[in-house]
């Protein structure tokens, strides 16, 4: 009898653990990093690395399976102006992964920004903008994987989510494509995790996540080291003599990058807060293996 007690246990502590572990629900995983004070404690900073463990955040269309994928290096190229002259390509392409953002191209600027892409994280509004070019993104010989976030009034399978409809019909169209979604759990945990590093609610403060957000985010998940190409830092805009670029390097003739920040930063509702988000970043950039490239960030 105290045989059966003690393998009832076991087993339930096992079955614990491997909820626990896996959960997407965000107090499984912070639970422990709030009694000691998020602010200081980043929730992947004292984890140890996991390679190709399952991210049930990310399902994919139509099957719904989760997202898994391990980089040992992944380099994340920005969509800035800032990757305009300064020939990273060669250097990006030697990573072994190559993450990229909504639907940014690589044809005519590969001596800046590199050739390849392992995966491209969407937001639901760039979406259209792909299947504009649905056999250039989504066709035979396109390895890239898709990983689309979005609010769940547009990602709802219920047949009401118009992009996640746009979406399962590229998935009938080309079933090789590699598309996932990011779930309504993954969401919420993305704005809380905003809310505990700024302080603000995203919906009271009027504020919508950028890609970039969402893609280091992932990016902490499943790369071992991070290195990001053309993203300025929170303080660049207000130094004197820098360089003013588009805020897209493929759209010349755009509002500059500056005055597209600024107007965010400022706009009382539905802007991206993307200087609060660089503040953030830099504060991760402390305790994970990230690396800022064209500019470079100082850290004090």
């Amino acid at each position: 009898r105290k045989l059966l007690i003690a393998t009832s246990l076991i087993v339930a502590v096992s079955l614990f653990v491997v909820v626990a572990n896996y959960s997407e629900k965000p107090y499984f995983r912070l639970q422990p990093m709030f009694r000691q004070g998020f602010s200081s404690h980043w929730m992947f900073s004292k984890q140890p690395y996991k390679g190709f463990k399952p991210h049930l955040g990310y399902v994919s269309i139509p099957k719904q399976e989760p997202l898994k994928l391990h980089c040992e290096l992944c380099s994340i190229v920005s969509s800035s102006g800032q990757m305009l002259g300064q020939a990273a390509g060669v250097q990006i392409d030697r990573s072994p992964c190559i993450w990229r953002m909504n639907n940014a191209p690589t044809s005519g600027f590969e001596h800046d920004v590199g050739h390849r892409t392992t995966l491209r994280v969407v937001s639901h509004t760039s979406v259209p903008l792909l299947l504009q070019k649905p056999h250039y993104f989504f066709g035979q010989g396109n390895n890239t994987v898709y990983v689309v976030w979005g609010p769940l009034r547009n990602m709802r399978k219920d047949g009401k989510g118009i992009v996640y409809n746009m979406l399962r019909q590229a998935a009938v169209n080309y079933p090789q494509a590699r598309i996932y979604v990011t779930t309504e759990d993954r969401m919420n945990y993305c704005d809380m995790i905003f809310k505990k590093e700024t302080g603000k609610d995203r919906i009271q403060s009027g504020s919508y996540l950028s890609t970039g957000w969402f893609t280091l985010i992932l990016a902490m998940d499943m790369c071992k080291e991070i290195h990001i190409y053309g993203m300025i830092n929170d303080t660049y805009c207000k130094t004197e003599g820098i360089r003013k670029v588009p805020y897209h390097y493929y759209e010349p003739g755009s509002r500059d990058e500056c005055s597209e920040y600024m107007l965010h930063e400022s706009a009382p509702y539905g802007g991206h807060r993307f200087i609060t988000e660089k503040a953030v970043f830099a504060k991760w950039a402390k305790t994970h293996e990230i690396k800022f490239f064209n500019p470079s960030w100082q850290f004090s």
